[in-house]
């Protein structure tokens, strides 16, 4: 007999689960922020000093410093995301090999292909064997700077992504088994874990090289070693269990955008590490529950609109694609022209529309295959039928 995934809630466990279109659009949302991360203040290993969309060098520090905390809050995002939307969408009767090859169906092949793009058009000049990592998600395992990214920077996050498919049939056993009226608590069992795990590791990893105002051990624990990022999958797990069990609070979509919006601009002062997942958990937390939860009555959101889930679902190539329009399409066609205010942004709006053409050719002519073809187990019923596992209803990286 074939194992199977555990149960995350039994009282729903023969129902499909309603879509929730928010978090879809959220998701944008979240790539869109490490979009304007890279290409405000572009950079990457091989050649640190790309040309940025403005003249004022004052401009540019100011984008580039407060756009790489935003994208450092984006990045909190997706995994959070990623620990909801997966357990959101178990399938208790689901195989383990039919779960673990979905997961790297959903993932690899447009990984694969953004990779050898990025390898043949500007990496492979400065890097072989940290690319092989980055292909391999293993990239930012290591302490060394000149690893993480390899040949596809944002790529990186994916080394997370991938360590949570693999512990997240044995990290559900757990969290399923917390009775409904401790959900909550568990929750701040986690924060506080992932609270104490951040002060450690400021007072015990070495203190060089300097990094900001920290050391680059210490921002690597933190931003980088895969298995700090578990806290957040743990916590997005129990964040879905607390909507499924009906215990989410009726919280106004409008307090909760106020508290996400100030939680970003407090993570803009807040000094490394303590801004990459600390300040902004909570809101985000909040956004991601309370979207779920305005879904399930039935509320309009934004987020939700037919556009924002377009994009939502196109958001993965998106976020794959951006190193490629960045670090090769601007400089190949544009040059290293610098402009003014007016200039820049009509530059950044145009490559976020070449972006957003490439994410959508990667999701339909690589993503979407890869998943028809290769992600659905076949099972074979009465009349010699095929059955075909049905795929998420919300995309999950």
């Amino acid at each position: 007999m074939s194992a199977t995934l555990p149960l995350v809630d039994v009282k729903s466990s023969n129902t499909r689960r309603q879509d929730l279109p928010a978090l879809t659009g959220l998701r944008f949302v979240a790539a869109l922020l490490v979009f304007f991360t890279h290409v405000s203040k572009p950079q990457n290993p091989g050649n640190p000093h790309l040309a940025a969309p403005f003249r004022d060098a004052n401009l540019v520090t100011f984008l580039g410093d407060n756009g790489f905390r935003t994208g450092i809050v984006a990045v909190s995002c997706f995994f959070l995301l990623s620990g909801f939307v997966i357990t959101w969408s178990a399938k208790p009767d689901q195989r383990l090999s039919a779960y673990w090859r979905r997961r790297v169906v959903k993932v690899f092949p447009s990984h694969f292909v953004t990779w050898a793009l990025c390898m043949l058009l500007f990496a492979g000049v400065f890097t072989t064997n940290h690319g092989i990592l980055n292909l391999f998600f293993i990239d930012t395992w290591f302490t060394d700077p000149s690893y993480w990214g390899g040949a596809n920077g944002p790529a990186w996050s994916l080394n997370g992504e991938m360590l949570f498919y693999v512990v997240f049939p044995l990290m559900v056993i757990p969290i399923r088994r917390i009775p409904e009226r401790k959900l909550w608590l568990w929750a701040g069992i986690v924060l506080a874990a992932l609270v104490v795990a951040t002060v450690l590791s400021q007072a015990f990893l070495p203190d060089t090289p300097p990094w900001q105002n920290t050391s680059i051990p210490k921002f690597w624990f933190v931003y980088f070693f895969p298995p700090m990022r578990l806290f957040e999958f743990a916590i997005g797990m129990i964040v879905a269990r607390i909507v499924i069990s009906g215990r989410w609070p009726r919280i106004p979509l409008s307090l909760v955008g106020v508290l996400a919006v100030g939680g970003l601009l407090l993570a803009l002062v807040v000094p490394y590490p303590f801004n990459i997942t600390l300040v902004m958990l909570i809101p985000l937390v909040l956004t991601i529950g309370s979207l779920a939860s305005a879904n399930l009555r039935g509320n309009r959101t934004i987020l939700g609109t037919r556009p924002m889930v377009w994009l939502g679902k196109v958001s993965f190539g998106f976020f794959m694609t951006q190193a490629i329009v960045v670090f090769w399409f601007r400089p190949a066609v544009f040059g290293a022209t610098e402009y003014g205010t007016a200039g820049g942004i009509l530059l950044i709006a145009a490559l976020f529309a070449v972006n957003l053409a490439f994410g959508w050719v990667l999701h339909k002519f690589v993503e979407l295959p890869a998943m028809k073809y290769w992600g659905s187990s076949k099972k074979r019923v009465a009349g010699n039928a095929p059955r075909t596992e049905e795929p998420d209803k919300v995309p999950a990286l």
